[in-house]
């Protein structure tokens, strides 16, 4: 396995979208365009599957080292009331794109931090969307909550609003590692919010894991995978750290780069995690992801409903997700398109009634069958194709992937092509081989992650 992680270890996309955002056609984009994709998926799709809706929440108090996420630190909860009322306007900027009442199937409050805002503004906010919505039978709304500053009221809050699953950001419970990363969160605090959520009504509880962060050891990362255990979270994600300091400049060196694990190091803390927490009881599903037997991910995994989008992986799919708030991304399907990256820009435009977008991708033909190989393969593991009706570049691909399946990795058969177990630390890499337009447009510079 050493030997194929260092050979397959190079920056890939994570495709939580395809084409990927560096790879966007942003001249071929415009907001007439952009509308249009609204209302034609809308059209389709709103009376069976509903629409999700992903509300960016760009505040936090502090800066976390190891985020590349946009955000704006503060401490000011003045900021709260005005940046709410901008993300109402803005849905109704929305609704007046639609011929009748949205029925809302997905909820996701990200940031920032969500709960940097108080259970009364949440509850303003959300009450403004569903006064406008048809909440389907079958919602799926979900949050994101740091241990530190969730209460038992913002739980109970959002419960009574219809949530039922929440993610914290544990990332790792080793002091020397809190503190490089500026993320300080005793074990106690990650504890009371996961018996609070629960004795709530909460029917799932996400928490999230990172490796590779600066000063992290395996015994650091056994520790907080042991610690998790006595909580025993419904799913977690098991994250690689995304070293990108070239994109978000100094968020993300505030630690030297040499307190990095090496990649030998690095490599030890995703396998041998891996295998604890299957251990433990957990199955991986897609990429990145754990769920204990009962979740809802491991039976969309079964049943082959689990979908990737923006939000990482759902347990169903809808075909138009709306995007709201500063940088948030959006998703008709037919395009992609993502809001304005600061907080003034977005109030200003959103308050001359303008949709805030300023850059997306208008999906081709092409673009539209490679997204669905490539979703196939990071939700399924694997995918199929018919040589009649495909893109022009299989043949090419599918040689590519002739090394892969000698070291392991895939099966081939005649057109279909399956991940195999030995390949799953490898799915990034897999779907790189189908990436047509990064492999006819090469990046120069670095703009990704490393895959492992």
């Amino acid at each position: 396995m050493n030997s194929l992680v260092d050979k397959y270890n190079i920056p890939g996309p994570r495709y939580t979208s395809y084409p990927t955002v560096p790879y966007w056609n942003e001249e071929g984009f415009t907001a007439d365009l952009w509308k249009k994709s609204v209302i034609r998926s809308f059209s389709e799709s709103n009376s069976e599957e509903g629409i999700s809706i992903y509300i960016h929440l760009p505040f936090c108090e502090a800066l976390c080292t190891f985020c590349a996420c946009h955000k704006r630190i503060t401490k000011q909860h003045s900021v709260e009331v005005p940046y709410l009322e901008s993300v109402l306007k803005e849905w109704k900027l929305y609704l007046e794109l639609f011929d009748h009442k949205p029925k809302l199937k997905e909820l996701h409050l990200g940031g920032g931090t969500p709960t940097f805002f108080s259970p009364e503004n949440l509850r303003t906010l959300l009450q403004g969307i569903f006064d406008t919505v048809e909440i389907a039978e079958d919602q799926e709304f979900s949050f994101e909550g740091h241990p530190n500053n969730t209460t038992r009221e913002h739980l109970q809050t959002l419960f009574d609003l219809g949530f039922t699953r929440v993610s914290f950001g544990v990332q790792d419970y080793d002091p020397k590692v809190q503190k490089a990363i500026n993320r300080v969160q005793p074990f106690e605090n990650v504890e009371n919010v996961t018996n609070w959520a629960r004795e709530i009504g909460y029917k799932g509880v996400s928490h999230d894991l990172i490796f590779g962060l600066p000063h992290q050891t395996w015994e650091a990362m056994e520790f907080t995978i042991r610690k998790t255990m006595e909580l025993k979270p419904d799913r977690l994600a098991f994250y690689s750290y995304a070293h990108v300091p070239w994109v978000k400049g100094v968020g993300q060196r505030g630690f030297d780069e040499n307190d990095l694990p090496s990649g030998d190091e690095k490599r030890r803390l995703y396998e041998d995690g891996k295998k604890l927490l299957e251990d433990l009881g957990y199955i991986e599903i897609g990429m990145d992801h754990f769920s204990l037997e009962h979740d809802d991910l491991y039976q969309s995994q079964i049943q082959k409903k689990l979908h990737r989008n923006f939000m990482g992986y759902t347990s169903s799919k809808t075909q138009l997700m709306v995007g709201l708030g500063m940088s948030a991304i959006s998703d008709s399907w037919y395009a992609f398109a993502q809001n304005v990256k600061t907080v003034e820009e977005y109030q200003k435009l959103v308050e001359e009634g303008q949709i805030p977008v300023f850059r997306g991708h208008i999906l081709d033909a092409e673009d539209l069958n490679i997204r669905k190989h490539i979703l196939n393969l990071m939700c399924q593991l694997e995918t199929s194709w018919d040589l009649q009706n495909s893109f022009p570049e299989i043949e090419n691909s599918i040689e590519k992937l002739k090394e892969m399946e000698s070291d392991g990795l895939v099966e081939i058969s005649e057109n279909q092509i399956k991940i195999t177990e030995k390949g799953r630390a490898f799915t990034r890499n897999v779907a790189m081989v189908f990436d047509l337009r990064m492999l006819r447009n090469k990046p120069e510079t670095r703009i990704f992650s490393m895959t492992i």
